[in-house]
Order: structure tokens, then C-alpha cells, then sequence
């Protein structure tokens, strides 16, 4: 399977027609280079907040209520371009309307006109104090061809248990959308995709956003470099990474080999997915610090 993951330049639209051309140009290029699956990053709607006027851009809650309108052509768009392709597209995500609040929602759409969803399930800070985001309530798995895969949106995969649910249904691929705005988030992000890379024998795909957006107060900042992870072990990379952008480059790319993935713990020099159950039994005796 190749994947490419993206480092995406945010930029200003001035309308859907010419987000949808950019997102169109960047799939197109992705797929002339054979990948058959693509992820894109957390809070990629927000981009159409640059279509409104600055009073909706620059308003959080005004630019989320504004963007329900164009929900209906995001699903037309991805779709249609998932079937011409013939391409997984993990569309990054999109702060959907939902129960009086909004959810941050990843859709992934595939080839066969199939779309699915998940929604964040942590916050960070700043979205519990914007007080009109909730977090999502179920997990899932899917299919991409043989492979089963999940989806954790940035902050999500940080924490090991969800992703460990994930492993233990079957999946073997990660999909991370994700947006940091600073150097410590960035590599909070980076860190916790290589530890699920590592505890659960997987894959890991995270997609970042890059540039400058002053216009909006979500997308102002944006640093990270889109990452393809593998577990550190015998005959696959030594820290970790499969393929990394740098500079202006817009995908990481690479072909994974799931089956070397699962032969690699036959050689296996650290077993952790294997050995995850051990760490779950009490084996420290407290005692008082002292010689008695």
C-alpha cells in the first residue's frame, strides 16, 4: 500500500470553487505518484472560513456556523474525487453541527463511494474553552482493501488506550490528522505517534498544516512535519520513520509493507504489542523507604 501523508500549506480561498481546485491539485499530484491513500489534516474546513468576510473568519463560533453550508459540497467533492482516483481519502476534518455543539469529525471516504466517519474524542485546552465543541463518544475500525486501519484526530493520539482498542480490533495503520501551532505541540503529536507506532506494531500517518493563516485565530500559527511512523524493531527504520517532509515539500510518501510489518515479530528484539498484557498485573509491593 503506498500512503502519502500531507504537510498542507493553509491558505485564503475566496470561494469552495477554488478550495475545491487546490484540494483537487494536491489529490491529483499524490495520486501520480501512486498512492492509493491520502491523508489530510485536522481543522482543514476551517480553510473555508477565509471565504466569508473577516468578521466570520476571524469569529470562531461564526466561522464554524458559517461552514455548515458547505458540507454538503465537501462530501460531493471528496467523494467524487475518491472514486476518479481511486483513492482512500482520509479528508483531515470538519467541525460538524451536531446536538446544540459541533464535533470534530474526520471522514474518510473510499473508493467504492463508501464514507465513513470519527470524531475526536479528547480535547485540548483551547477547544474545551471555546465551550461549543464536544468530544466524541465511540471508536471504530474500517477497511482499506485488506488492511484494517483507524483513525485518531491529533490530541486523540496521545493516549494509548483508545489507540490499543483500535490494535486489538484489527487495525494496523493509524490515520492522524493533525494541527499544532507551536514547537511543543508538535512534538507532544510527533512523540505520541511514535510510542502507538512502537506499544502496538502499527503504522502510524500523521498529516499536518503548515504556513501562516493571520486571518483566522485556529489556523494562525501551524508547524509539524507530516510523518509516516513504524515501529522501531528488526528490519524496519531505527527511529521510527518511514518518510518525513521537509521544507516546502508537501507529501511524505511511502509503500508499506504489512506483511513484513507482522513477519518482523518473528525476529523481534522487543515485543510490545505481544507483551502489553504484563504490564496490566500489579507486580510493585509498597513499602515504607527505609531499611528496617
Amino acid at each position: 500500500m503506498k500512503i502519502a501523508v500531507a504537510k498542507y500549506p493553509i491558505g485564503q480561498p475566496s470561494s469552495f470553487d477554488a478550495f475545491a481546485s487546490k484540494i483537487t491539485s494536491f489529490l491529483e499530484d499524490a495520486a501520480s505518484m501512486g498512492a492509493s491513500v491520502a491523508v489530510l489534516p485536522e481543522y482543514l474546513s476551517l480553510e473555508l472560513a477565509a471565504t466569508f468576510d473577516a468578521t466570520v473568519s476571524f469569529d470562531l463560533p461564526a466561522s464554524f456556523a458559517a461552514t455548515q453550508t458547505y458540507l454538503p459540497a465537501w462530501h460531493s467533492l471528496f467523494s467524487s474525487l475518491s472514486r476518479r482516483l481511486q483513492m482512500t481519502i482520509a479528508a483531515g476534518t470538519f467541525l460538524v453541527a451536531c446536538d446544540g455543539a459541533y464535533r470534530n469529525r474526520a471522514f474518510v471516504y473510499s473508493p467504492d463511494g463508501s464514507m465513513l466517519w470519527q470524531d475526536k474524542l479528547k480535547l485540548t485546552g483551547f477547544e474545551k474553552n471555546l465551550h461549543i465543541i464536544h468530544g466524541g463518544t465511540s471508536l471504530g475500525v474500517f477497511s482499506i482493501g485488506s488492511i484494517t486501519a483507524g483513525v485518531s484526530v491529533c490530541y486523540d493520539s496521545e493516549f494509548p488506550l483508545p489507540v490499543r482498542a483500535q490494535q486489538e480490533a484489527g487495525a494496523r495503520l493509524l490515520l492522524v490528522p493533525s494541527c499544532t501551532d507551536t514547537d511543543a505541540g508538535a512534538t507532544r503529536v510527533r512523540v505520541g505517534c511514535l510510542a502507538r507506532a512502537l506499544e502496538n506494531r502499527i503504522f502510524v500517518a500523521q498529516s499536518v498544516t503548515a504556513g501562516l493563516a493571520p486571518w483566522s485565530p485556529a489556523l494562525d500559527v501551524n508547524t509539524g512535519e507530516a510523518t509516516i511512523y513504524a515501529p522501531m524493531d528488526v528490519g524496519l527504520p531505527a527511529d521510527g520513520i518511514v518518510a518525513q517532509t521537509s521544507g516546502d515539500a508537501v507529501w511524505a510518501i511511502a509503500d508499506l509493507d504489512f506483511d513484513a510489518l507482522e513477519e518482523s515479530r518473528l525476529g523481534a528484539q522487543v515485543a510490545n504489542d505481544l507483551d502489553w498484557p504484563g504490564q496490566l498485573v500489579s507486580v510493585v509491593k509498597i513499602r515504607p523507604m527505609r531499611d528496617d
